[in-house]
């Protein structure tokens, strides 16, 4: 379910949890991916193969990185992240409000083709409570 929506810097929140999109090549040194690998979690540019579905967790500051591997670079690699979504948040145990970066919005899923409005979606069906933050 989605609590609310903040345009701003995720980094600068007041949210313990992170969550954001990664793809299933493993090749996570670009977008917002790119940002957390190059500044807590060097290991994420690179992950190799990884399954649609999966979630990748990283404790550094305080904070709790959790990386979803909800798409893939290739062509139509968009098309399942709002089910990928849903799976990947409900998988999870988060005790309290978490932050989640809208994924599919930036650059490179625009340029992909992602359906902004579907992945909404799935983050809405989560059973936990989202803040989405976008800039």
């Amino acid at each position: 379910m989605i609590v609310d929506t903040v345009r701003g810097d995720i980094f600068e929140s007041e949210f313990d949890i992170i969550l954001f999109a990664v793809n299933t090549e493993g090749h996570n040194d670009a977008g917002f991916a790119g940002q957390v690998s190059g500044r807590y979690w060097p290991d994420l540019a690179n992950t190799g193969p990884k399954d649609l579905g999966e979630v990748l967790t990283h404790r550094c500051g305080g904070r709790v990185y959790h990386a979803l591997v909800c798409h893939s670079l290739g062509i139509g690699g968009w098309d399942h992240t709002p089910r990928a979504i849903t799976e990947c948040l409900d998988s999870l145990v988060l005790p309290v409000d978490s932050a989640m970066v809208f994924a599919g919005s930036g650059p490179i899923g625009q340029m992909q083709g992602a359906d902004t409005w579907a992945i909404l979606g799935g983050i809405a069906r989560s059973k936990h409570r989202i803040v989405v933050y976008t800039r």
